[in-house]
């Protein structure tokens, strides 16, 4: 398996029915992800704005759907979550909450590599192990990148969040009142080509790879 020529921002057009289909199933359980755990945890929120679901119309923004046809990238609706209605340990909960997305993106990869593995194995030939491998391949690398991408620790990513559950809430307060200079920093690095090059690119390029390479090996399979 080798590591796909396209970058996060575009990708070619013979790819884009893989792309969408990957994007919708991965934007769909990682936002319903957040949901699940935080009702788990007592807010139903999410819940009552009808979040709680796999159903791709209720998560997908409009926007960052069109975005994603002519740039490449995009982004789901935000699961609103209030970490006051949690039960016990709202740090702890909040933390759990912020992760289920970026896990799920994990585990989706994990699956998508496990059937690759498996489609090797079962010999099929022609145009069918073709498209099969190629959209694997797609679905496994942009699930390993959302993965990473929500972890990093800018506004309003995931790895963000994380952070404002770790530290003390007088932190958490200064941390807030710089929330929108994180965001335009944040949007700064992703659109512009050469500081997302050597920043958030070099980061997903990288980690991206190595982690594509652990997860093939665990199933047999030798990326280049």
């Amino acid at each position: 398996m080798d590591s796909l020529d396209f970058g996060f921002f575009a990708y070619p057009l013979r790819l884009m029915p893989y792309v969408i289909i990957t994007m919708l199933v991965a934007f769909s359980v990682h936002e319903f992800s957040h949901a699940y755990f935080a009702n788990r945890f007592g807010d139903p929120t999410a819940k009552n704005e009808g979040r709680l679901t796999l159903n791709p119309i209720s998560h997908i923004d409009p926007i960052g759907a069109l975005l994603i046809l002519f740039l490449g990238f995009g982004w789901a609706r935000p699961v609103p979550v209030n970490r006051f209605n949690f039960k016990k340990n709202r740090k702890l909960s909040g933390v759990i909450v912020s992760l289920a997305g970026p896990v799920s993106n994990l585990l989706l990869a994990i699956l998508g590599a496990l059937l690759y593995s498996l489609v090797i194995k079962l010999n099929i030939s022609g145009s069918i192990l073709f498209i099969l491998l190629e959209f694997l391949q797609i679905f496994i690398w942009l699930n390993i990148t959302l993965f990473i991408f929500n972890l990093l620790p800018l506004p309003p990513l995931d790895g963000y969040r994380i952070i404002q559950d770790l530290v003390s809430h007088r932190t958490r307060a200064k941390l807030s009142q710089y929330e929108v200079h994180g965001m335009i920093i944040f949007l700064v690095l992703v659109l512009v080509p050469p500081l997302y090059s050597y920043t958030i690119g070099f980061i997903l390029q990288n980690g991206v790879e190595n982690i594509l390479r652990l997860i093939m090996r665990i199933f047999g399979v030798i990326v280049y």
